[in-house]
């Protein structure tokens, strides 16, 4: 839509829209569009891609370490697994190496124990052995005092002779 002023000929409207300055702007939107392209594929686009390549450098070399560190960390573990059941196998010499000097010991003290026992046995035994026949002869002594008075009591006489032949047979059985 056109409209004329008084003071010339002039269009109302944007003029991005008149047909008459299409090969104009053509022109400089196609040297805009090369400036840009030139700038974007000289200068920016090779900055973007070394930032990718460092990027990807960078997590590769990341994955690299990564592997190592978890290579190392499963030989650790072995290696403390090896030393943990190294540890458990030498307490468990330990031990039993301890129980062996521990009985070891244990049995000298027993036989030292049966020993004085047995002493103390024997001299026990001797001692019984003197307590019976000073007892029996105790006894002996008692049956004849007490044969005799009774002898006496009774209205008898008993030499001692007879009285302890008597007391004799009795006592063997």
């Amino acid at each position: 839509m056109a409209t004329e002023t008084t003071g010339g000929t002039e269009a109302a409207g944007m003029p991005q829209l008149e047909f008459s300055t299409f090969p104009n702007q053509i022109f400089w939107l196609v040297i805009a569009l090369i400036a840009i392209y030139f700038i974007l594929s000289r200068i920016a686009m090779p900055r973007i891609a070394a930032v990718l390549a460092e990027r990807q450098g960078t997590i590769t070399n990341d994955l690299t370490a990564a592997e190592e560190l978890k290579l190392k960390a499963v030989e650790a573990e072995e290696a403390y697994n090896k030393a943990l059941a190294d540890a458990r196998t030498e307490a468990q010499q330990i031990v039993a190496e301890a129980k062996a000097e521990i009985q070891a010991e244990l049995d000298v003290e027993i036989q030292k124990a049966d020993a004085e026992i047995a002493a103390k046995t024997a001299e026990s035994e001797k001692a019984i052995a003197a307590i019976r026949e000073s007892a029996a002869e105790s006894v002996k002594e008692v049956a004849k005092d007490t044969a005799k008075e009774l002898v006496a009591v009774l209205g008898g006489k008993a030499d001692a002779r007879t009285v302890t032949a008597a007391v004799n047979a009795r006592m063997k059985g």
